[in-house]
Order: C-alpha cells, then structure tokens, then sequence
C-alpha cells in the first residue's frame, strides 16, 4: 500500500515518529507521501523527508488555509525550490471555504499559480478542497487539456461530483477514514467509479478510520481503510491493496 498523504512531519509525532514509521512498514505501508502546508512546515517536513530516504516522499505547495495578505511572499520562498531539486508533486494545494472566505480571490489566485508550477514542471497535483467543489472546478477549467494530473485528496463528495472530476481528465480520487464514517455515503457511492481511479491515504494524524475515529491517525491505519474498501467492492484486500498501489505509482511516478 501507499499512503499518499500524511503529515507525519506534523509536531503530533514529534514523540514517537521512530515507532510510527515502523508500524506503518509493518502494516504492509511501502511509501508515504507529504504534501507541504507552508513555509512553517517546510523544514520539517525535508528533515522527515531526509531521515526516511526512498520511503517518505516530500510535495511542495502551498495549503489554501494557509493563503492570507502574505501569500505571495509565501509562493515566492516555495518556488525557487522547483528549480533546486526534484519533488514528488504540487500539493497541497486548493480551495477551502469552510474555515474562512475572506480570502477567497487570493486561494483561487494562489491555486492558479501552483497549476501552473505543476504543469511547467510535468509534476501531479494535490488537491485540497472544502464547500468548494464548484469553485474548485472553475478554476480548474482553464486547465483541461493541459495534461494537468492529480488528485483529488479527501473525497467525500457524491457521485456526480466524482463524475465531474473524472471526466476532467487525468485526476484520481483519494480516499481515506472518512470511507468508514457511518454517514458518509461514500459505501453507496464508490461501487460506480472503478478502483482504476482510487487512491488510498490517511491525511494523518487527521481523519482517523474507525475504530480509532476522534484519535490520532498515523499511516498504519491504511490497512483499515483498505478493508473498508474490499468490503465496499467486494474484492480481496490483495487486489485492494495492488491495484491502488499500481494507481499511485503510476500518478506520482513512483
């Protein structure tokens, strides 16, 4: 399997990352991806990055949360390092007007501006979005065609909306605990879109999969979320397990 997001660099595992990191290798975890947030976290997530080589894969992006009056100053310390080395994908980046619509103009600004970093750099984005999807899909538009590809973290949207994502082109859907919360929907959802476009992760420590729901999550509970979706389609958690890790590989080039 591969988590393809975690924030395990995150202060939360400060105390046990060691012991962390190896329940996730033990839980059958081969890779672990970590989109950035901000300048903040940009340190430590290399520093993870460095001390887990050819395991843990560092992203570059700027997290729409994260957008306020200084997100230009923020993209410009973000992209001299594009030049500098070689990076697993632009993430994570996007739209969320759950906590704040203040800064509306400037997500859609900043999320335009990593588009463009990925493309120039033949580099997958990570997608972020909350009470966003059409805003998000707006933005997008200008894109299509572009060979722009990635995922869309997080989802826990309807059917049409896993539709509309799909038919943009070459964009995957990212599933993680929230696929075991009872009323998600997501059980009556995900049996008509085919494994070929799911991705597994866990967006630790958040979104823990049941039964840890309300505690830290950590990369090692990718095996509950894949179980929950053998149980959704019905196959062995083998080829739940294979065909989502052929699916990442393939998007990240791994």
């Amino acid at each position: 399997m591969i988590d393809t997001h975690s924030h395990i660099y995150s202060e939360e595992f400060d105390v046990d990352r060691e012991e962390v990191i190896l329940r996730a290798r033990e839980a059958g975890v081969e890779s672990i991806i970590l989109p950035n947030i901000d300048s903040d976290s940009f340190a430590r997530m290399l520093e993870v990055e460095a001390s887990y080589p050819d395991y843990c894969y560092a992203a570059i992006g700027l997290h729409p949360t994260s957008v306020k009056q200084n997100y230009r100053e923020e993209l410009s310390l973000l992209q001299p390092e594009l030049e500098r080395r070689k990076w697993i994908a632009v993430g994570e980046i996007g739209i969320d007007l759950y906590w704040d619509k203040s800064f509306f103009r400037e997500q859609v600004e900043a999320f335009c501006t990593q588009i463009e970093w990925a493309i120039a750099y033949k580099l997958p984005v990570i997608i972020h979005l909350r009470e966003a999807f059409r805003e998000t899909l707006e933005a997008l538009k200008p894109y299509k065609g572009s060979g722009l590809r990635g995922v869309f973290h997080s989802f826990g949207g309807s059917l049409a909306e896993a539709q509309e994502i799909l038919d943009f082109g070459a964009f995957r859907i990212g599933i993680n605990g929230i696929v075991s919360f009872k009323k998600s929907g997501l059980d009556s959802v995900l049996p008509h879109i085919d494994l070929k476009h799911i991705l597994l992760e866990t967006d630790a420590p958040y979104l823990a999969p049941v039964p840890f729901r309300g505690k830290r999550n950590e990369s090692a509970y990718l095996s509950f979320i894949a179980a929950k979706l053998s149980e959704i389609y019905g196959l062995p958690l083998e080829d739940i397990d294979r065909i989502t890790t052929e699916n990442a590989r393939e998007l990240f080039r791994l």
